[in-house]
C-alpha cells in the first residue's frame, strides 16, 4: 500500500493519534472522488473490497478494508477492535 492508501486506511478505520483502537471500516466514494483510484487499487491488491448499497448516492460505493489491508494500516500501539475483527 502507498502511503496515502494507509492514511486512507486509518481514516476508514476511525484511527488518529488520539483513537489507537479502531472503531468502523468503512469509506464511501465515487468516481468522482479523489481517492476513488486509490480505493480500486487497494480492491485490486486484496487490501479493500467493495459494495453498491442503496442508500448511497447513485454511482458511490462503500469499500471496506479487508484483515490485510487493515494490519498493513496499523502504526506501532494501534490495535484493531477484537468485537470487529475476530
Amino acid at each position: 500500500m502507498t502511503p496515502h492508501q494507509i492514511e486512507l486506511a486509518r481514516h476508514a478505520l476511525g484511527l488518529r493519534p488520539t483513537r489507537l483502537i479502531s472503531h468502523r471500516n468503512h469509506f464511501v466514494a465515487g468516481p468522482g472522488h479523489p481517492d476513488y483510484g486509490d480505493w480500486i487499487s487497494m480492491v485490486v491488491t486484496g487490501h479493500a473490497w467493495r459494495r453498491e448499497n442503496k442508500h448511497l448516492l447513485p454511482g458511490d460505493v462503500l469499500f471496506h478494508l479487508t484483515r490485510a489491508g487493515a494490519e498493513a494500516a496499523l502504526l506501532p500501539g494501534d490495535v484493531l477492535n477484537p468485537e470487529d475483527w475476530p
